[in-house]
């Protein structure tokens, strides 16, 4: 920012270590009750899978804020100004989509490897050694390329806002996160998604009524509008109908858009994150889960962007923004100032505040998301696979706690090295799917189809690369006549980049496939992965291991079940997210691109009123649902509680045969009529069981 930062380093410091060790003491407390009182047990099975028993409604909300990264607002924010309208739904809409295709792929995952704990598992199971090791590499470089773009894109943010040093950010945003993910592993991130997600959709609810209801400069749609026409006037955009912010045809809006496309799935499929969320959500909720929270998603950029970004353009004339009398710098706006600059126009302190907030929301709860993503591949891809194949529970645990400390520290460093080089997070964001979308085809047919050899599942993401590369860098030499920041960074040779890298394989998987002679693949070995045996941490902790969720394989009866609902829902995922995805890219905005339709001041008012609908319909289903889906557990806990602050000792275990220890069995218990039948049933098959070896 050109000005002096709105608040003190102080303030600074305190959210960022303040604000995390608050949540990382949340989690230490939350994995005690769960652990008294549901017998959630930090197990290496509920560290990385969370006992494969979270329900739609969490699912929803741990999808929207592991996708609500610092990018999710800040580039977001940065297209709409630089493009209008157009950028916050290709933003939005070209990240949608593949959070709904990936439904299909959860339950495919779910249906052919039901005991998997990451995706790289079921690559092994299938190809061996060899494609194993190809698809660690794009693994880790995606999770390595989404942890950057998180510390850079929040550091940058609390550095403009509050003076704090980018280095001193850059190493202590995760730490927070890593004693709460350490803590209470994958069902921590669950949990803490689900406040982190809460906390932003209320803060841009507040940025949009303020924006357009009570701002004393804006105060309107209508306003906004009248202004966003004279910054056409002033600056009107090279590409866009009639040079306007108020249209979705843009030229460069379009490059943009299919970047953006490319670049996320990449992001989506080959980041073990979205994958651990797959295997951790009970096998029926899987798909509602994902569905729900990529249309919830959806709305949050949207609106955001359309807010912030808008209000950016709006008030730029305006004393009260920050670099008045000029322009926002571009590198500003590649940085992802964008936002809190209009944050700090429509707000002031209080702005900058809600802005700091809303940022370090973003960054710990899609960060967590990555540390674990990486533990995960460390402790049972690298080490358990390849080191200690009879390793015990607690030494996976030990590793996978290890993992993401060295992991936390190492991108720290990386992404301060980022800064000081001059990377920012807009760079990082369109270089990403260059790097690694050439592995999104073959990976996504490693499930969908059974015919595609070990040679094109192995050499098409290398070969893949190799001509992204070079499309990448030769476009940009071409058109620069050098090879900079600025000149790879630029549209056209991210474009050419990316599109190479994510359609190359539709040539080399099929010419390998049939070249080398089909596999005929029959999944068997898929379903082989077995459960990490966890004995030694519950026999530590007193607990029966059959009491933990999900440390016991389920009966034949209950697979059987299972495989039927999964088979329904892989149906219903593939007609319901092609239909989504044809609406969301193509039947809604390509009518308005292709008439080059420049809104009118009653659409315009209509579009920012779906947007916060829809924003109000996403914190239903992130916000209250989860709180509905989970009642039954939660009043368990508080009568286990009040129990407990009585003398009472805990109640026993919903829906699992109750251990009682000897403090708690000397307490009066009355049987329920539950129990009774449940008495009874077992009682009866008993006396069958003896009359029919009598007769034998």
């Amino acid at each position: 920012m050109a000005t002096s930062p709105p608040l003190s380093q102080a303030t600074g410091y305190g959210v960022v270590i303040g604000l995390g060790f608050l949540f990382a003491l949340g989690m230490i407390l939350t994995t005690y009750v769960l652990k008294r009182y549901q017998n959630e047990v930090q197990t290496s099975e509920m560290f990385a899978t969370a006992g494969r028993t979270v329900k739609s409604g969490l699912v929803a909300s741990a999808v929207v804020s592991s996708w609500t990264w610092a990018a999710t607002l800040l580039q977001s924010s940065g297209v709409a100004y630089r493009y209008g309208v157009s950028g916050p739904f290709w933003y939005a809409s070209g990240a949608t989509v593949q959070i709904l295709l990936f439904a299909t792929l959860a339950i495919e995952l779910k249906r052919k490897a039901p005991n998997a704990h990451t995706f790289l598992e079921v690559i092994r199971a299938r190809y061996g050694v060899y494609t194993h090791i190809v698809y660690i590499v794009f693994g880790l470089m995606t999770n390595i390329l989404v942890t950057a773009m998180l510390l850079t894109g929040g550091s940058a943010v609390v550095t403009s806002l509050t003076g704090m040093p980018t280095a001193a950010a850059c190493f202590l945003l995760p730490v927070g996160v890593v004693l709460y993910t350490i803590f209470g592993g994958i069902k921590a991130t669950f949990l803490t998604d689900y406040v982190h997600t809460v906390m932003i959709l209320i803060i841009i609810l507040i940025f949009a009524f303020t924006a357009y209801t009570t701002n004393a400069n804006l105060g309107s749609p209508a306003k906004v509008y009248d202004l966003l026409a004279q910054a056409a006037k002033a600056h009107p955009v090279a590409g866009n109908e009639q040079g306007s912010y108020l249209t979705m045809r843009s030229k460069e809006g379009a490059i943009f858009f299919v970047i953006n496309i490319v670049g996320n799935f990449g992001t989506v499929f080959m980041d073990n994150g979205y994958y651990n969320k797959a295997i951790a959500a009970s096998p029926v909720h899987a798909l509602p889960g994902y569905v729900m929270g990529g249309l919830s998603w959806f709305a949050i950029p949207w609106l955001a962007a359309t807010t912030m970004g808008l209000s950016a353009l709006a008030l730029e004339t305006n004393p009260a923004f920050p670099t008045f009398p000029s322009r926002m710098p571009d590198a500003d706006v590649t940085a992802g100032l964008v936002l809190p600059n209009a944050a700090v126009a429509l707000l002031g302190k209080g702005g900058a505040a809600a802005t700091l907030l809303l940022i370090f929301m973003a960054v710990t709860s899609a960060s967590s998301a990555e540390y674990i993503a990486v533990s995960s591949i460390f402790t049972y891809d690298i080490y358990k696979t390849y080191f200690e194949p009879s390793a015990s529970g607690r030494k996976l645990v030990y590793m996978a706690h290890t993992c993401v400390i060295v992991y936390a520290i190492l991108l720290a460093g990386f992404s301060t090295g980022l800064y000081y080089i001059g990377i920012s997070i807009g760079y990082l964001y369109l270089m990403m799917g260059v790097i690694i979308s050439s592995a999104v085809l073959p990976a996504a047919l490693t499930l969908l189809w059974s015919d595609q050899n070990m040679i094109a599942a192995t050499l098409s993401p290398i070969l893949g690369l190799a001509c992204s590369l070079i499309a990448w860098l030769v476009t940009a030499k071409k058109q620069h006549g050098d090879l900079s920041v600025a000149s790879t960074g630029s549209n056209n040779p991210m474009l050419a980049g990316n599109v190479v890298a994510l359609l190359s394989p539709l040539i080399f998987i099929p010419a390998l496939t049939y070249g080398f002679g089909r596999q005929k693949y029959d999944y068997v070995s898929m379903a082989m992965i077995r459960l990490g045996d966890d004995s030694d941490v519950a026999a530590a902790a007193h607990v029966d291991l059959e009491l933990i969720p999900g440390s016991t394989d389920v009966s034949e009866a209950e697979l059987l079940a299972e495989k039927t609902k999964l088979k329904r829902a892989s149906l219903i995922a593939k007609t319901m997210t092609g239909v989504l995805t044809l609406a969301l890219l193509i039947f809604w905005p390509m009518p308005m691109y292709g008439t080059g339709y420049v809104f009118s001041k009653k659409f315009f008012t209509g579009w920012v009123s779906v947007g916060i609908i829809w924003l109000f319909c996403s914190a239903f289903c992130v916000g209250l649902y989860p709180l509905f889906e989970g009642r039954h557990s939660m009043v368990h806990t508080f009568k286990g509680i009040l129990r407990d602050l009585r003398g009472k000792g805990k109640p026993p275990i919903q829906g699992r045969t109750a251990v009682v220890d000897e403090k708690s069995s000397q307490d009066e218990w009355t049987p329920t009529k539950e129990d009774i039948k449940q008495a009874e049933a077992v009682m009866e098959s008993v006396v069958k069981s003896g009359d029919a070896i009598k007769k034998e």
